[in-house]
């Protein structure tokens, strides 16, 4: 067996690009208020009635507290809204304290320190 030559590496050919590309248009990106404009921005809603976390926090300051069934009646949420709401909004965002106490089958909530009539 005779070992051949290795075949010469051609140069490389480049192909015509079209004149049309497919370039995206860069999208526009939304205004980023800063704290201040924020601030100074007055609310667009008209606030005559209070919303369903205005009434949540105004139970959950009760003196008795609150339960899960009587906040879904409230607010029409399911439990499972009721306690992410507790969770997320209340305890993280809110960062107020939330007591809790079981009485019979029912766990009832207050916020810690706080109680209206």
């Amino acid at each position: 067996m005779s070992v051949g030559k290795p075949k010469p590496k051609g140069t490389k050919t480049t192909k015509a690009r079209s004149s049309r590309t497919n370039k995206a248009k860069p999208k526009a990106r939304p205004a980023i208020k800063t704290a201040k404009a924020a601030a100074a921005a007055p609310r667009l809603k008209d606030r005559s009635s209070p919303s369903k976390q205005d009434s949540v926090l105004t139970l959950l300051q009760r003196a008795k507290g609150v339960t899960i069934p009587e906040i879904t009646e409230a607010t029409g949420w399911q439990p499972h809204s009721v306690r992410g709401f507790l969770s997320g909004v209340v305890k993280k965002k809110l960062k107020l304290k939330i007591e809790t106490s079981k009485d019979g089958s029912d766990r009832t909530y207050r916020i810690k320190g706080r109680s209206s009539p």
